[in-house]
């Protein structure tokens, strides 16, 4: 067989019988040529190989020839009838085994069938939502039958767009939806909204619960930022009720929060959806519910039709937990 130096690829198309050669000066991988291989491989022989791919031995037997002109190596060494792996066999068999494996894989993630490996999800998260907020949305993606290996990134959103729309993120988690001004080919998917309730360390909460939301007046709040979805629904519930607390620090990490309130710094705003969970984990008390102030929570998506079965699992069971 001519060489040209490089590796070569060989074109079958007037049969495998009818060789073209092509010289490349960069290396390629035919890889029907590997899957012949590899079947003839796992069925240890061209006779079973044939019969499960349906063509001739012959056929199969010039693929194979062709798979070790292109590697430069001997694949296989003739036992009588039988066929067994050289040690360049072998090596290749190995790198074959993962490589059809993977493919058999992205067949059924596209075609939604479970696979065998982990189901990888690449999710973006709204600075502004709490940390138990979000596990709350998440959790049931790690009760999916299949495993899940999740990379997260925390930021804020409008950086996150690019990223979402070059799908090199599945889904971002937000407060508010995406303005319809943005440029950026995305999805807004709402979730649901709860309510808020106010807490403070024990004892601040016991004294703004008592002629509550009047108490509020003057008393220190630790608030999100201006330019959150909460913090917007809160204004407007203060005008609404001419309640006017002391703005004792505005902060953009949830988190933050409630380490200043845990020192009596103030009171906060907290999803009613986490509130057992903010007072078993620290201790918090509630000061009370505003009527008609909520949260609401949106999945941002690349595509218009959700598909990802972990952003299938946060979307639909999510809308569950919201609408209770």
């Amino acid at each position: 067989m001519p060489s040209c130096g490089h590796l070569a690829y060989y074109d079958f198309s007037n049969g495998p019988f009818g060789l073209t050669e092509y010289c490349t000066h960069m290396d390629f991988l035919n890889y029907h040529h590997l899957r012949y291989f590899w079947v003839v491989a796992k069925e240890g022989g061209l006779r079973k190989a044939a019969e499960k791919l349906r063509v001739s031995q012959p056929t199969i037997s010039a693929q194979i020839t062709a798979l070790e002109g292109v590697l430069d190596e001997k694949l296989f060494r003739r036992g009588g009838r039988a066929l067994t792996l050289t040690e360049a066999g072998q090596h290749v068999f190995t790198y074959a085994e993962e490589i059809f494996s993977i493919g058999e894989d992205l067949l059924n993630s596209v075609n939604q069938r479970p696979t065998s490996r982990p189901l990888r999800l690449r999710l973006g998260v709204a600075d502004a939502l709490p940390k138990l907020v979000t596990y709350r949305i998440i959790e049931p993606i790690f009760r999916l039958p299949q495993p899940v290996q999740l990379s997260c990134w925390e930021t804020k959103v409008s950086d996150m767009l690019v990223e979402l729309a070059a799908y090199r993120l599945d889904v971002v988690l937000a407060d508010e939806p995406v303005s319809s001004n943005v440029t950026a080919n995305v999805f807004n998917h709402f979730l649901g909204e709860c309510g808020v309730t106010f807490f403070a360390e024990p004892r601040l909460a016991a004294k703004l619960k008592r002629g509550f939301p009047q108490s509020l007046n003057g008393a220190p709040a630790l608030l999100p930022m201006a330019n959150t979805g909460l913090r917007r629904s809160l204004e407007k519930w203060f005008q609404a009720t001419g309640i006017r607390p002391r703005v004792a620090a505005e902060i953009e990490d949830p988190a933050f929060v409630n380490v200043l309130a845990l020192h009596g710094l103030g009171f906060m705003a907290v999803p009613t959806l986490v509130a057992k969970e903010i007072v078993t984990r620290f201790g918090f008390r509630a000061i009370g519910r505003p009527q008609d102030c909520q949260q609401q929570f949106y999945a941002i998506t690349p595509e218009r039709k959700l598909t990802h079965p972990a952003v299938l699992a946060i979307t639909s069971q999510t809308r569950a937990a919201l609408s209770d």
